[in-house]
């Protein structure tokens, strides 16, 4: 009997995720302009340190191998050590993303110590003019400051994780040569139209001559730089990249929100793609294994338009969504599709979801000149107001 390559058997889904993102909060410290949850304030209604500990529970019952933890900026939850140490000694293993805030020289010391929880520090900008454009003003500082610490204690191999932008791209190889730097890992993400990231997506994502330089660059260092899931679109230009070539949403990756909501992807946070809470009977178990949208995301896919095209084997139709957040039908091409479809098909869009939920530390969109704009309230602008790093 053949083996069916792990591509062919994920696309219908396993028992359990082979990893999920878990929003911890919505507060941070920041108002990254793309950020895909729009974080900045906390919700009142976040799960509790005792609910938290029952979904980890239930994780370790199904065997999830480790979980992705985000928000918002998780390190200003005041259980969030707890937290960690809590699911690590039940056997999930943690990946926490920060934009280093709090990674102070005793954190850092504690990092080192463990086998069970790696980090990644956000940098949207090898140099401090790209990436607090983005970020906001001081926020490659603290980056830095961050990885100071890590490789000061010793912490080698933690990750640093950029969102690739037209601002950035040409600044790949000097991305690189931080995390050779500091003896970490690079980790290239795709900037979505989703959370504020869709107020911006226009201006920010590469353009079709960058995403080909994108591609080529990932040919020469991809077994060395991780990407997950991000760049599969751009294997339709011909060879395949390392990671998942596929969109795992509800398959093999999913999404846990600050108040328990459980959506498909942690790029689509909208009512279309929320398959229930995890404080529902049943749990996180129920909702990933009975769910009808991800019983319906398990099921065959025909491709719709995109199935003609030579390529759709290796690109599969693109980031679900990508499509979604532009306005492009989920059975259409990819908003950055390679062969020019998903720029012929924008042409045609005459309104686009908008995502499901603002934390913002003000109301509308965050502006790319977000270091000009003024605080509604001191306690809005940074929930770590007072903490001296």
């Amino acid at each position: 009997m053949t083996a069916q390559p792990l591509v062919e058997q994920f696309q219908y889904g396993l028992d359990a995720p082979i990893c999920l993102t878990w929003e911890l909060t919505y507060a941070c410290n920041l108002s990254c302009v793309h950020c895909l949850s729009s974080s900045g304030r906390r919700d009142p209604r976040e799960l509790s340190t005792a609910e938290c500990k029952a979904v980890v529970d239930e994780l370790e019952r199904m065997q999830v191998f480790y979980v992705n933890i985000g928000g918002g900026e998780p390190t200003v939850r005041p259980d969030f050590w707890e937290l960690v140490d809590y699911a690590t000694a039940h056997h999930v293993g943690i990946k926490f993303s920060t934009n280093g805030v709090r990674i102070t020289p005793e954190i850092a010391r504690r990092l080192a110590g463990s086998d069970y929880v790696d980090v990644q520090i956000s940098l949207d900008g090898a140099t401090p003019e790209v990436n607090d454009a983005v970020r906001g003003p001081g926020s490659y500082r603290t980056a830095l400051r961050a990885m100071d610490n890590l490789a000061g204690a010793g912490c080698t191999g933690f990750k640093v994780s950029v969102v690739v932008t037209r601002q950035n791209v040409d600044q790949l190889d000097d991305f690189k040569a931080i995390a050779d730097r500091y003896g970490a890992q690079l980790r290239l993400t795709r900037l979505r139209p989703s959370g504020r990231g869709a107020d911006v997506w226009d201006e920010l994502h590469p353009t079709a001559t960058q995403q080909r330089t994108l591609y080529e660059w990932l040919l020469r260092h991809g077994e060395s730089v991780l990407t997950g899931d991000s760049f599969f679109h751009l294997a339709a230009y011909g060879d395949a990249l390392p990671g998942l070539n596929l969109c795992g949403a509800g398959r093999v990756v999913c999404l846990i929100d600050p108040v328990g909501d459980v959506y498909a992807c942690p790029f689509a946070i909208h009512d279309n793609f929320l398959a229930g809470n995890v404080r529902a009977e049943g749990g996180f178990t129920r909702v990933w294994r009975e769910s009808e949208l991800f019983t319906d995301l398990r099921r065959p896919q025909t491709g719709g338009a995109c199935a003609s095209c030579s390529a759709f084997d290796s690109c599969r139709g693109g980031c679900m969504a990508a499509k979604f957040f532009t306005g492009l039908p989920l059975d259409g091409p990819d908003p950055e599709c390679v062969k020019g479809h998903g720029e012929t098909a924008l042409s045609t869009v005459e309104s686009k979801p908008r995502p499901a939920l603002d934390h913002s530390h003000r109301r509308g969109p965050v502006p790319v000149t977000i270091g000009m704009r003024r605080p509604d309230r001191t306690c809005d602008e940074s929930p770590v107001a007072g903490f001296t790093p």
